[in-house]
This record gives C-alpha cells, sequence and structure tokens, in this order.
C-alpha cells in the first residue's frame, strides 16, 4: 500500500479562514439595499396571528482593529466586542437594535443589546446564525423573541386591538459587505 501526500496550499498571512472565527477582517460593514429582510411575526400561543415583512432602513457591522489602538483595555474590549446595529424604519415598527455583547459559539452569534423604541431601551437577544463568512463579507440570519406584554408596558408599542399577542418574533437576515 502506498500513501500519498498531497500538497496543502496555506492560506493567505491576513485571512482567518482556519481560526474558526465567525466574523470578518476588522473593518465597517453595511448591508446593501435588497440584499436583507427583516419580519415581525405576533404570536398568541403557538399560533402566528400576525406576519408582516418590515423595511430594514439600515445595518452596520464593526469589527475593531486590534492593531489601531495602543490602550490594552480599550483593545480587548473593542476585540472581543464588534459593533452590530440594525435600523427599522416601517410604520408597524421604527426602531433601532444596538448590540451591547457579541458571543460566539458554535457557528452562532449571540448578541446581547437594546432595541431603542420610542426613546427607551429594550433588552433583546438576538441569535443569529452565520450562514457563510469571507474575510470581507457576514451572511446571517436570526431571530430575537420579544415579550409582548412587557414590551407594551415598557415602550408604549401597541398591535391593533384585534390581533392578540403574547410574544412577537423578530426575524433578520442580512448580507454585510
Amino acid at each position: 500500500m502506498t500513501t500519498v501526500t498531497l500538497p496543502t496550499v496555506p492560506p493567505p498571512p491576513d485571512s482567518r479562514t482556519g481560526t474558526g472565527r465567525l466574523l470578518p477582517l476588522p473593518g465597517r460593514y453595511s448591508v446593501a439595499p435588497g440584499r436583507s429582510l427583516a419580519e415581525l411575526t405576533a404570536w398568541y400561543g403557538p399560533l402566528p396571528t400576525r406576519r408582516r415583512r418590515i423595511t430594514l432602513a439600515g445595518a452596520s457591522l464593526t469589527v475593531s482593529d486590534p492593531r489601531s489602538d495602543t490602550d490594552a483595555q480599550t483593545l480587548l474590549a473593542e476585540a472581543e466586542h464588534p459593533r452590530f446595529r440594525f435600523e427599522f424604519d416601517d410604520p408597524s415598527l421604527e426602531a433601532a437594535l444596538t448590540s451591547e455583547r457579541v458571543h460566539e459559539s458554535h457557528g452562532r452569534l449571540q448578541l446581547s443589546g437594546d432595541l431603542d423604541l420610542n426613546g427607551v431601551a429594550f433588552p433583546v437577544l438576538l441569535r443569529l446564525r452565520v450562514v457563510e463568512r469571507a474575510d470581507d463579507r457576514l451572511l446571517v440570519v436570526g431571530a430575537a423573541r420579544l415579550p409582548y406584554r412587557l414590551l407594551r408596558r415598557a415602550t408604549g408599542f401597541r398591535l391593533p386591538w384585534r390581533i392578540p399577542a403574547t410574544r412577537l418574533r423578530l426575524l433578520v437576515a442580512a448580507e454585510f459587505a
């Protein structure tokens, strides 16, 4: 039996494809028009009572360059926590979702942040699945579950009276490039 060793080509020095990281290289990324989807679904128990696409006015991702700062504490804080921002501009939902912390695990990103709705910051956990990643782009799909009663009390957000709901699901799909 003969063993054959195939030659391997190492990745470019700036590439992080083999490191298991889910984020692209440092920089500021945005979503091009038509390359995103956002949907708001109202649920009453196990039944969806309303499903509507909403306009994603803008989305951005900022991954900091760890070599650009000299302050070690700022360096660690920004390198570990990239900034995601989703802006919704729709008659049913005018809000902005800004991440504070991002955790990576098993091909997923968990964003802990605030949904700024009517001037009130409502805490949200958005779970994103990384569909595709390259050094200069990132394609993600994810959802956040929002308890409707708490959201209504905290922010004043209301659905029409004829639509019952116990929770809302905010679905987001975006390609950052």
